[in-house]
């Protein structure tokens, strides 16, 4: 795909996130659903990081090689017309520098938007530190920038999906986190 035809893309998916009405993004976990989620009228499309990774025989959660995941997400960009913004679970990687490389193969695939999550999979720590996320996120969005290739980030906090910390204060934390993630660059919060 051409960078211009690209950061088009981009902008098609920012402003379906500024419209008055619903935006419904449905989730394609291949070429096959993509197309024809598009056919269906759909002005963009998500993937499935659960659904990509089950339609290969692997369990979501980061367990599909990410090689796997590149290819999938290629067939999907390739198939369709319209924005593509990928479910990318935790980035997969535990640094900043690996999340990064990886984030920079998923533009290259043509994808104009991801989800990051804070969830990290690990029963003993299962939320991400906020600072690390942080830096994630900041960092995502510095190599958008410096590849003039932008990038929609949607940074989604897991502490409810995951009951973490005290009910009665899980709301003030994920705030905190939210107003974090915004900060660093995210562009929308789930």
């Amino acid at each position: 795909m051409s960078h211009k035809n690209q950061s088009m893309k981009f902008q098609q998916f920012k402003q379906l996130h500024k419209q008055p009405s619903t935006f419904v993004l449905p989730n394609a976990w291949d070429a096959s659903s993509a197309s024809i989620f598009q056919k269906s009228g759909f002005k963009a499309i998500g993937t499935t990081s659960a659904g990509i990774a089950m339609s290969l025989g692997y369990s979501d959660g980061e367990n599909l090689p990410f090689e796997k995941m590149i290819e999938a997400l290629k067939s999907i960009v390739n198939s369709v017309d319209i924005p593509v913004s990928a479910d990318i679970e935790a980035g997969y990687g535990k640094s900043v520098e690996e999340v990064i490389d990886n984030v920079k193969q998923v533009i290259l695939a043509g994808v104009v938007g991801i989800n990051l999550e804070d969830g990290t999979g690990n029963p003993n720590e299962p939320i991400l530190d906020i600072s690390m996320q942080v830096k994630k996120i900041a960092a995502i969005k510095e190599l958008s920038q410096s590849l003039n290739m932008p990038l929609f980030i949607n940074a989604r906090t897991d502490l409810y999906w995951l009951k973490i910390g005290d009910p009665s204060l899980r709301f003030q934390s994920a705030i905190k986190r939210v107003k974090a993630y915004e900060e660093a660059g995210a562009d929308c919060i789930f």
